[in-house]
This record gives C-alpha cells, structure tokens and sequence, in this order.
C-alpha cells in the first residue's frame, strides 16, 4: 500500500481561454484533451494523461488534487482506513471523472482540502522517442518544466492535518516550523523521498497557496524568470532559496491570480530520517534564506 507522488491539481479559473494560453504558451505545458469547461495539461516529461486540469469556475483556487498510488488493491486499503475515521469516500471508475482520469477514491481532509488517490491513469508517454531519445525534446515552448513537484495549502490547525498525513495516508514529515507556543505553524511532507511533496501552513481551512513545477538547476530557473519578465507576468519573488528544503524557487502567478512556483534543488531523504525545525523566531530564514523575511503578500491565499 503505496502512494508514490503528486500526481494532478484541478485549478479554478475564471477565463478558461486566457488561462490556457498562459498555461500553454507561458508556461510550457501540453493540452491533452478538452471540454467545454475543463481542460486537461501535462508537463513534457510526464507520462500519464495530465497533472493540470483547468476548470471554469467564476472564482479562483483549488479545486481537489490528486496522489498517485502503485498497486490495483490501494485503493480498497486506502478507502477502508479512510472510511474507518469516519470519512465519507467517493469512488470513480476508471475514466468516470474525465478523459485518460484513473480509478480513484476522493475525500475531504481535515482542513476542507479535496483530495484524491489515483490509480492507473492513462499512459500517453512523454515528449521523447523510446528508441535512442534526445535529452529533452526540440521546441520546447516557454519555461516547459518537465514535471509537477508539489502543493502548498493553507488550514487554520497545522498539527492536526499533519498528523492525518502522516497516521491516516503514511506521508513521512521532513520539515516544520514551531511557534514559542509549541504548536506547528508550518509542515513539509513526502511520500517519494523528495524534500517535500506537499506542504502545510497555517491560514484559511481549504486555503491554496500555490502549485510547483519542477526545473532542472538553477540556470533553468534564471531563464524561467527572463520568460515570465517577458510576457509580462506578475512575480511576486526573484529568483531565490528557502532555508526548508533548501531548494530555489521562483513564485509569480497565472492571469486567474493562482500562485505559480518553479522550484529546483532540495534534497533526498528517507522515511526514517527526523525532521529538521524551524523555531518561530527564524520562520522568516525558513522560507527565504537569503532575506530572512517573510513578506505579508506571500501568505494571502486563495479559498
């Protein structure tokens, strides 16, 4: 019983047109399928059906997010643990929710987020030949990061959506932030020996704070920040490195107003390996190690 990485995010959007050239165009990803409402993305070097879903709402946000898990018989566990804390499950088939979709269970996590294990999503392949392949394909258009990398949210009790993580779907916590009060302000979790593949902090129930995508090495990310001053896209950050993770990462945001990360860096880590931690005083440092500050704009979130 597995769960391997971040596998999807469905993201609210006013301008579905507006939000898929960004996406496209800006960004770098590839349209995989459509409907009048949603559009299906995928980042180059992903090989499954999509991990953006654009969805036309008349607000922004998150609507659910996905986890991708590795055998046919998770889901059943998964359900049985979930049902057994008294949350309600929704199952799908395959392909019931939408086009190249996995079977999946989705349900509600303490802090109001949705959220979804995935199985056996379509395989559409990546943007290379299998038979002697290029490093990465000719023409890439935009920043085009090869993969999704993680979700940050928001919820009002840090502590207690953390340990659902770590009890309930077995995420394994490699950083926090702890108030003088002893209480967690912020976590970072994984499942795929990454620094972290989803993080919490604290803030609205059912807060999105923004999506990660990932790029190779830090001159990639450089080039992303050229692109984006280029196209006129709003960044709320330069170039920079979390003391967290200590990864890089650059932060901007999509017409909707949904935050955008790129992100490189970080570190490997093991199941059994003790989190670091932040202590109150030093959470400025945590999220931007070069400025030591935390700006008031960065925490605005969206619900």
């Amino acid at each position: 019983m597995t769960i391997m990485r971040l596998s999807h995010v469905e993201i609210r959007v006013p301008d579905l047109e507006l939000a898929t050239a960004y996406y496209t165009e800006v960004l770098g990803l590839y349209e995989t399928a459509r409907e009048p409402e949603r559009v299906f993305l995928k980042c180059w070097d992903e090989h499954q059906h999509h991990s953006v879903v654009l969805s036309f709402a008349p607000t922004y946000g998150l609507e659910h997010f996905g986890f991708k898990v590795d055998e046919p018989g998770d889901l059943d566990l998964y359900q049985a643990k979930l049902e057994a804390e008294g949350l309600a499950v929704t199952r799908y088939a395959k392909g019931e929710w939408g086009p190249g979709h996995g079977e999946a269970i989705r349900f509600q996590l303490p802090g109001g987020h949705e959220m979804e294990l995935v199985y056996d999503m379509q395989q559409i392949g990546n943007l290379l030949p299998l038979l002697n392949p290029p490093p990465r394909p000719m023409g890439l258009v935009g920043i085009a990061p090869p993969r999704i990398d993680h979700l940050f949210l928001t919820l009002e009790d840090v502590a207690a959506n953390t340990q659902f993580l770590q009890d309930v779907l077995g995420f394994h916590l490699t950083e926090q932030v702890v108030g003088d009060d002893g209480y967690q302000i912020a976590t970072w979790l994984e499942v795929s020996h990454s620094s972290h593949d989803i993080a919490l902090i604290t803030g609205p129930n059912a807060g999105f704070h923004h999506v990660a995508f990932w790029v190779d090495d830090w001159n990639e990310l450089r080039i992303a920040a050229d692109l984006l001053a280029y196209n006129g896209v709003t960044m709320e950050t330069n170039p920079t490195r979390h003391g967290a993770t200590r990864g890089y990462c650059l932060y901007f945001f999509d017409p909707a107003g949904n935050r955008n990360e790129v992100y490189t860096g970080g570190y490997y880590t093991d199941p059994d390996t003790a989190p670091t931690t932040w202590t109150e005083g030093e959470m400025g440092r945590a999220l931007f190690a070069y400025d030591g500050v935390v700006k008031q704009q960065f925490l605005t979130v969206h619900t």
